[in-house]
């Protein structure tokens, strides 16, 4: 989270009336940016860095769920509170899944919904510290890994974050099936690994990654 001034609340609410009001509500403890629908909260939720994401179910163009399940597969993890008018189990049991980590229906309470703000950003664990691998440095939070010789290596979110898998338990050797629960969803092809492991491997090296043949991927070294 940033530190010193608000947090960054990215809120997504195509009603002209309620969107601003929200916001409105919210601006004493966040610094908020409102986007009118899935499209353009998907923009925002991809270039922006944010802290705590507000979404509403019922969008045009892109339905809140589906914008979730989007970012969450782009590696996007700040947590997310949907806020919509649809508050069956099912609806709500569908949110939660897509990577929601609260779900509240309309009309609601200004009070409760600053309290489960501030609930799911305490949850929300921050980034690991600089890991080792070889003689190279991983930055999860700045997504580089840095060479012995002081080259940056930019790495996409979820290249950072399969990186950081691997070498936050260096001896262990992640199976896809736990690689596939840890960083992608349901919905994804198991291939998703291979093809991010090719990418890692093409931007830094062959060894960065080890193949564990008939049991998975292990962090090698990068040298």
């Amino acid at each position: 989270m940033h530190t010193n001034e608000r947090p960054q609340l990215l809120l997504v609410e195509d009603d002209p009336v309620l969107g601003p009001l929200i916001a409105e509500l919210l601006a004493q403890d966040y610094r908020v940016t409102l986007a009118p629908d899935g499209q353009a909260g998907l923009h925002l939720g991809l270039t922006g860095e944010w802290d705590v994401m507000v979404i509403d179910r019922g969008l045009p163009v892109m339905d809140g769920v589906e914008l979730l399940k989007a970012l969450r597969r782009q590696g996007i993890a700040a947590p997310a509170l949907i806020l919509t008018a649809l508050g069956t189990t099912v609806e709500k049991i569908e949110g939660l899944d897509a990577g929601a980590s609260d779900y509240m229906t309309k009309p609601f309470d200004a009070g409760e919904l600053r309290a489960r703000l501030r609930a799911i950003s305490r949850t929300n664990i921050p980034a690991p510290a600089v890991l080792i691998i070889g003689d190279w440095d991983l930055d999860p939070a700045n997504r580089t890994l840095r060479s012995p010789y002081g080259d940056h290596v930019p790495l996409t979110a979820k290249e950072a974050e399969l990186l950081g898998l691997l070498a936050g338990d260096s001896g262990r050797v992640f199976t896809r099936p736990e690689m596939m629960e840890a960083l992608f969803h349901a919905e994804d092809s198991p291939t998703v690994i291979d093809t991010y492991v090719h990418y890692l491997r093409k931007k830094v090296s062959k060894t960065v990654i080890r193949t564990v043949h008939g049991l998975g991927y292990q962090i090698g070294d990068a040298s």
